[in-house]
């Protein structure tokens, strides 16, 4: 259950390797604990001369499916050294890098949750070639409270469901197309006018003001057969997912009489295939749509693309056979919602600080760290909301005199005009020359956190999440404070009303983790480890976007 893994302030450890990649963060440098793994399936062997990989990015949840199929696809086995490259990569990541990678490094085939996402993905050019499965959004909770409630007998409407007594756990809706979903269905069923957005933005108002739950709690509170067990918008195979293995599974799921909207899992073709690798595409596209793949989801928990129940549907699981209502959702309504509801929270304020000693020239992936750092950086940022402030620095030991740090471009809000010019198209610039800025002498680690946790907490914003977000391969080698001192000092001038936690991101095998652990646990802030550099972009994704604390 990925999808709503618990996120903690403290240490983050991604292990991240070329076959798993587990995550967390500038949109947040995670999304939260979201994970890539990536496998090679096919029939190349070593005796090619060259290998078409068809590179597929696929929701974490079907990702196992995904592999399954490719494996065995007699389309690929046809192709002379054909392979499938299979990347379980949350929706939202991809998004961003659809908007600032290069061709070359995107995949071939993405395999998004909801069509929602590709409306998200801007100009990018994308061709949707039928659906792998399709899952009904619905409300889960405790087999105990559905009784309570009544709703054994006559199942709820969306609205008089978010708007009762039963508390909600509201998910990340930036992340969440089941949240999202299941929001638009409540505007949808209350007619989709001025009236009805009010109701929706009560309904999220009013599940911030009661107890903080998150969706992991909410459904285990329903698998414990809770009857306060809060309801929580989730895929029906989610709630297959959660029972699996239980004798007597207590969580259920709820399908609102209005119908209920439904993730569709699109197979989307990017960018145009043509040359050596079409074949292999083409391939890879009839497999995921194909009979094999029809039965590998019902077995998952899914259902097919005609609302065949999951493997072992019936009211003893929680799940019904019948395939419920459609309630088909506007993307552009539900884009428009999503902005609406952003408004809603709380920004954050983040003073971004790279490192730019020499050793960021280390060879990785197809790069350097420091190339790596920047395309992780700038595909996080398309994401970020225009109410977020954010300011960037580098460092590495006397970039100016004494001074180890620089300021490129001041904290401010990503809509700020500064001379005609956006907040956000400054920094994408100032990204841009990182590679360019490498400089020897070493890294000043503990003088350039403190001046940034002073200027951080100089510029502080209380209705904001302000942080400051370090980005280091190295150790301090420095002469200035020790880590002690730093510590101490940071200790000293610590103010409540005022507070600034530092997101660390020891980035490579040399990177000195443990002192950025120490240095997040007294900010209340969070480490993250990308030992293996490549995975920086879901990392930088989920540490910008940690909130916690």
């Amino acid at each position: 259950m990925g999808r709503h893994a618990d996120r903690s302030a403290g240490r983050r450890v991604a292990g991240l390797t070329p076959q798993v990649l587990v995550a967390v963060a500038v949109a947040a440098v995670v999304l939260v604990a979201a994970g890539i793994t990536w496998w090679a399936v096919g029939s190349g062997d070593g005796d090619c001369a060259r290998t078409d990989v068809v590179r597929v990015a696929v929701a974490p949840e079907l990702a196992p499916v995904a592999e399954q199929v490719l494996a065995g696809a007699e389309g690929l086995r046809e192709q002379d050294c054909a392979s499938a490259q299979v990347t379980a990569q949350e929706p939202l990541q991809t998004v961003g890098d659809l908007g600032a990678l290069e061709a070359a490094d995107l995949p071939h085939l993405w395999v998004p949750d909801s069509s929602l996402w590709p409306a998200r993905a801007g100009e990018a050019p994308l061709e949707t070639a039928g659906s792998v499965a399709t899952s009904p959004v619905v409300l889960a909770t405790s087999r105990a409270a559905v009784d309570a409630l009544g709703w054994s007998a006559e199942p709820p409407g969306w609205g008089e469901a978010l708007a009762g007594e039963q508390s909600l756990a509201v998910p990340d809706l930036a992340t969440s197309a089941e949240g999202l979903a299941a929001l638009s269905a409540v505007r949808t069923a209350l007619g989709a006018d001025e009236d009805a957005d009010n109701a929706v933005v009560q309904a999220v108002l009013a599940a911030e003001r009661g107890p903080s739950v998150s969706p992991a709690a909410a459904l285990e509170a329903g698998s414990a057969d809770d009857v306060d067990a809060p309801l929580v918008p989730v895929s029906e195979q989610e709630v297959v997912a959660t029972n699996a293995g239980a004798e007597d599974p207590a969580l259920v799921a709820v399908y609102p009489r209005e119908g209920s909207p439904s993730l569709d899992y699109p197979v989307v073709r990017v960018g145009s295939a043509s040359g050596a690798d079409a074949a292999a595409v083409n391939a890879a596209v009839r497999a995921l749509t194909s009979d094999a793949a029809r039965t590998a989801v019902l077995d998952a928990g899914f259902r097919d693309a005609d609302g065949t129940p999951p493997t072992g549907a019936g009211p003893s699981t929680g799940i019904q056979e019948a395939a419920p209502e459609a309630l088909l959702l506007d993307p552009g309504q539900v884009q428009s919602l999503l902005g609406q509801l952003a408004e809603l929270a709380a920004p954050s304020r983040i003073l971004t600080v790279f490192d730019v000693s020499t050793s960021m020239e280390a060879p990785a992936g197809g790069g350097t760290r420091a190339t790596l750092a920047r395309d992780a950086a700038k595909s996080a940022l398309s994401l970020v909301p225009g109410n977020f402030a954010l300011g960037l620095w580098v460092f590495a030991s006397e970039l100016e005199g004494d001074q180890d740090w620089t300021e490129l471009v001041p904290t401010r809000t990503l809509e700020t005009q500064t001379d005609g010019r956006e907040q956000r198209d400054l920094l994408d610039e100032q990204l841009d020359s990182i590679p360019d800025r490498l400089t020897p002498g070493g890294t000043g680690l503990y003088d350039t956190t403190l001046a940034a946790v002073r200027a951080a907490r100089a510029d502080y914003d209380p209705t904001a999440v302000n942080s400051v977000l370090m980005v280091t391969d190295g150790t301090n080698e420095d002469d200035g404070l020790s880590l002690e001192a730093l510590l101490e000092t940071v200790a000293e001038e610590t103010d409540p009303e005022r507070p600034v936690k530092v997101i660390g991101v020891a980035l490579g095998p040399d990177a000195d983790l443990d002192a950025l652990e120490q240095i997040a646990a007294a900010t209340d802030g969070a480490a993250y480890s990308a030992v293996d550099p490549t995975a920086l972009q879901t990392v930088l994704f989920d540490a910008l976007r940690q909130r916690e604390g």
